[in-house]
């Protein structure tokens, strides 16, 4: 006998941050496995075309306006999808952005700001989700976090900073739900090309590339795709019943190094 029953076939996914990036694509590729989706992002008419475009491909998807600083938004969110699409098996908290600059140069209102978006909407949404999850015995809570978490990054502002607490709270929620049949888990992208943080001018970016570089973190110019991330929320949602993929960081491949000349030739011997 199994240890857990399976995962239904048929498993309700919320996805906040949906209109665009990881949280978009995360949203077509569970659709693709045949999930049904809610799509939840400030921009709800981006949120609407990407669920008419998954419907249009067979799926079934659900679009809503979510603003993830307001709890009323999010209990409106939570509350018309689950009425659309059935209770929340999987959850999928990726709503946020970036305001690059200096923690000491950032208008304190700023910053908080970001807290509020990355760490406190991430427990509002948990805060919503978590209680019928609970009483189910199941489901996944899966974090977009950053390896700015871990390796904070200059002129990040409060990204870093929100990111860190992030990893924290969703760390100790796994250890408060050990037993409850929730597993909370972490994505932690690596440089990814996505529009956020894409409004910012030169002279803003200028700098912090430079900084960058100069504490290392630009070993090369390679950058992840939504995509990837995605699938890695597909790899973390799909682990069968009674494994736990606690962390998954993914980071983008570097280019292929240059063949050396004295390289050796199909029998083993080197080119001269």
């Amino acid at each position: 006998m199994p240890r857990f029953e399976p995962h239904p076939v048929r498993r309700p996914a919320l996805v906040a941050g949906a209109s665009s990036g990881i949280g978009a694509a995360t949203a077509v590729a569970l659709a693709e496995l045949g999930h049904p989706v809610a799509l939840g992002a400030r921009r709800t008419d981006q949120c609407e075309a990407l669920a008419q475009k998954i419907r249009d491909s067979g799926g079934e998807a659900f679009a809503h306006q979510l603003d993830v600083t307001d709890p009323t938004s999010i209990d409106a969110f939570v509350t018309a999808a689950e009425a659309a699409l059935g209770p929340t098996e999987i959850l999928v908290s990726g709503a946020g952005d970036i305001e690059f600059g200096p923690v000491h140069d950032m208008a304190p209102d700023r910053f908080l700001q970001q807290v509020q978006v990355h760490l406190g909407g991430a427990h509002r949404l948990a805060h919503r989700v978590l209680p019928g999850m609970i009483a189910r015995r199941r489901g996944d809570v899966v974090v977009i976090s950053s390896d700015c978490a871990v390796e904070p990054r200059p002129h990040t502002g409060a990204y870093s900073a929100a990111k860190a607490g992030l990893e924290a709270m969703v760390g100790q929620m796994r250890m408060e739900l050990e037993g409850s049949g929730i597993r909370a888990c972490l994505v932690r992208p690596g440089p990814t090309l996505t529009g956020m943080g894409m409004n910012s001018t030169p002279e803003v970016i200028g700098p912090m590339l430079e900084a960058w570089k100069t504490w290392g973190f630009a070993r090369h110019g390679y950058m992840l795709r939504a995509a990837d991330l995605a699938a890695a929320v597909v790899a973390v949602v799909s682990t069968p019943r009674g494994a736990h993929l606690v962390l998954v960081e993914v980071q983008p491949e570097a280019p292929l190094l240059p063949i050396p000349d004295s390289a050796p030739n199909e029998q083993g011997r080197s080119e001269q």
